[in-house]
């Protein structure tokens, strides 16, 4: 029996700080290739259409050069070409899998990647292939957050899969560091920016709002969970525009 998959087209949005492990930073190449197995396995399983965005906080963040007296513009573009690096070493490994991939960027650099076009985006899911969006949106102040929503918006994806390294949803606190941090398991866009739950950035949420763009936030640690989201089970947090629950919903890491 043929399982239907619950979202025939997709975005992951996968943090720079998930590709770097448990070394905080650079591209740790078991995890990479652990993200591209999960991938392939969905891919060969459901032929589901995969888009990729891809953060660069394991390499440079912007913010963080800007409060540093660094131009902010400045600062962000080099968060911009952080995120090239990661999108070419997730594309080095899944085509080691056999799954054909395409980087298009939003600054061009046509000696590594295409130039975004999105019908040639579209056309690449199409025909069965992985796109990985790099350089963010190619403007200064953007979050790669705010890219995976408009890239979603654009490709007509039908979900944002939130990748999170260590986190399995969206906690009214840090569970690393807090053990009594209670989890949501829904939330509504409005409701995660009023509760400043830091998720994602209000221009991202607005997108997906507007869009009626559901977000799962999700732990990329946890064998299995892409493929669980595409069968529709409750992973993680999810956030959209039905009404969700003020109060979190579980007390996984109580004693």
């Amino acid at each position: 029996m043929v399982v239907k998959p619950k979202y025939r087209r997709v975005v992951i949005k996968v943090s720079g700080e998930a590709l770097a492990g448990e070394q905080g930073y650079g591209i740790d190449p078991a995890v990479v290739s652990f993200v591209a197995r999960e991938i392939q396995q969905v891919k060969e399983e459901f032929n589901v259409e995969i888009a990729i965005v891809v953060g660069g906080g394991n390499i440079w963040r912007g913010l963080s050069g800007a409060a540093r007296g660094m131009d902010r513009a400045t600062a962000d573009y080099m968060g911009m070409l952080a995120t090239v690096i990661n999108a070419l070493a997730l594309q080095d490994a899944l085509e080691k899998l056999g799954v054909e991939t395409r980087v298009q960027t939003a600054i061009e650099m046509r000696a590594v990647a295409e130039p975004y076009i999105r019908r040639r985006a579209i056309r690449h899911l199409e025909k069965g292939r992985v796109v990985i969006f790099a350089a963010g949106t190619g403007s200064p102040y953007f979050s790669t957050d705010t890219t995976a929503a408009l890239r979603a918006a654009e490709i007509e994806a039908e979900a944002i899969l939130m990748a999170k390294r260590g986190v399995d949803g969206v906690y009214d606190d840090d569970p690393r560091r807090n053990p009594r941090a209670r989890k949501f398991e829904y939330l509504t866009f409005m409701e995660m920016l009023n509760l400043g739950l830091g998720v994602m950035d209000a221009t991202a949420a607005s997108l997906c709002m507007e869009n009626k763009l559901p977000v799962i936030v999700f732990n990329v640690q946890e064998a299995g969970s892409i493929r669980k989201i595409l069968l529709g089970e409750k992973v993680g947090t999810f956030i959209g525009g039905e009404e969700g629950c003020r109060k979190p919903l579980s007390v996984p890491n109580s004693p």
